[in-house]
């Protein structure tokens, strides 16, 4: 059975959201709690140099890091885009925190990961509200799945604020509301899933001020048509830029991001302070015949992207990594993003569950090497030393955190 290494001092696990937000507000002084699991997950490394350097690190002082970037909050253990969340995620050490933006029926901008996943990250159908959604629920019958589709633009912004955060989940086989609302996977939790606080995008940038984070928007894509009553695409980029500058805060401190080059492209030349720092989310993996080992094939190319003002680039982790006769190394895509002088941003870690079957989606280029939760650490070093990312999402802070303090990176 693994142990523990003796140099661990494991850390209260995070607790009631009224504590949660004192130690919080500590945070931003400093005071950061990791909890147990970076520990935990350095016993369960094969003995190595690296093993060595991690364990020898526990116990010690953890220090806010851009490294570390709360992937819409801290949603392994509490409901995303919250402001519990996002409040769990600073006090973990997170020095970069999201807010994926997407907007209302009356185009106020607030935090949800997609414009369609209230049904599945709110409280909504168990509300009034549920009869406002685009589509109700629907129960399983036979082989047909239950379903529901609730949209921000199906509500206004007060009508938004009325419904609770929830862990993002759904029973696919549910015949009822309170089953299919009833679908929280098993190594996720329920435990602080009680009220989840949603914010609105202005909401998010003055909290993340006052936990004394950076800050990085995602720009959603819509799901309505647009323009969405008058509201151009031109519009919707504009406003997420135009309330960082209401709020006075330095475009250095944010990195506004999108899986639109378009709206990349818009920021560079509209927005110079804020789209020098615009994050180009590649989605170009879902493409067909897309290789990883081949990134001359992608167009446009890496040189190209430079050329358009693109400094920013962020796929998902598995691009960045391949199997080299047996290790974890970096592909050719991370080589050829390096050699054109993109800065690499990659996500997501702690969001594929326990990984002793390959890890699943976001380990495939090297499920072959993943065969337990102690390789977390071993790819977080790969991305780090070899790739040279300069920023890693989690859906738990606490594990980036106490690797960037541990390895002095910033």
């Amino acid at each position: 059975m693994p142990r523990f290494p003796k140099a661990v001092m494991v850390l209260p696990v995070l607790a009631l959201p009224g504590l949660l937000i004192g130690l919080a507000n500590a945070g931003h002084a400093d005071s950061f709690e990791l909890g147990p699991r970076p520990a935990w997950l350095v016993s369960q490394m094969d003995d190595s140099p690296l093993k060595e350097k991690l364990a020898a690190c526990l116990g010690q002082n953890v220090k806010r890091t851009s490294f570390s970037i709360g992937h819409r909050g801290a949603p392994l253990q509490f409901p995303e885009h919250t402001e519990e969340s996002y409040r769990a995620a600073a006090l973990m050490g997170a020095g970069i925190l999201e807010c994926d933006v997407t907007f209302t029926k009356d185009k106020e901008l607030v935090c949800r990961h997609a414009q369609n996943d209230l049904h599945t990250t709110t409280n909504i159908l168990a509300t009034g509200l549920a009869s406002q959604c685009t589509r109700g629920f629907s129960p399983a019958i036979g082989d047909t799945n239950a379903s529901a589709e609730c949209r921000t633009t199906d509500l206004t912004l007060s009508e938004f604020r009325t419904l609770d955060g929830k862990m993002d989940a759904a029973n696919r086989r549910a015949s009822t509301v309170d089953q299919y609302m009833d679908g929280t996977a098993g190594w996720r939790t329920d435990l602080y899933a009680g009220s989840g606080t949603l914010m609105t995008h202005a909401e998010s940038i003055a909290l993340f001020k006052s936990l004394g984070t950076k800050f990085t928007p995602e720009l959603k894509s819509p799901v309505v048509e647009m323009p969405f009553n008058g509201f151009s695409q031109q519009d919707y980029a504009q406003k997420l830029i135009d309330e960082y500058k209401a709020a006075g805060i330095p475009p250095e401190d944010v990195f506004p991001q999108s899986f639109n080059l378009n709206d990349v492209l818009y920021w560079i030349e509209n927005e110079p302070e804020f789209g020098k720092q615009a994050v180009y989310l590649d989605g170009r993996f879902s493409r067909d015949g897309f290789d990883p080992q081949n990134p001359d094939t992608l167009s446009p190319t890496m040189q190209e992207l430079k050329a358009m003002g693109v400094n920013y680039l962020a796929p998902p982790l598995w691009v960045l990594l391949t199997n080299e006769d047996g290790r974890i190394a970096p592909s050719n895509y991370a080589k050829a993003a390096r050699d054109a002088g993109l800065t690499l941003i990659t996500w997501t870690l702690e969001r594929s569950g326990p990984l002793d079957n390959g890890g699943g989606w976001f380990f495939q280029s090297v499920a072959d090497l993943i065969d337990s939760d102690g390789k977390v650490f071993e790819v977080v070093d790969v991305l780090a030393r070899e790739v040279g990312v300069t920023g890693l999402f989690s859906d738990w802070p606490a594990t980036t955190s106490f690797y960037a303090s541990c390895m002095g990176l910033d």
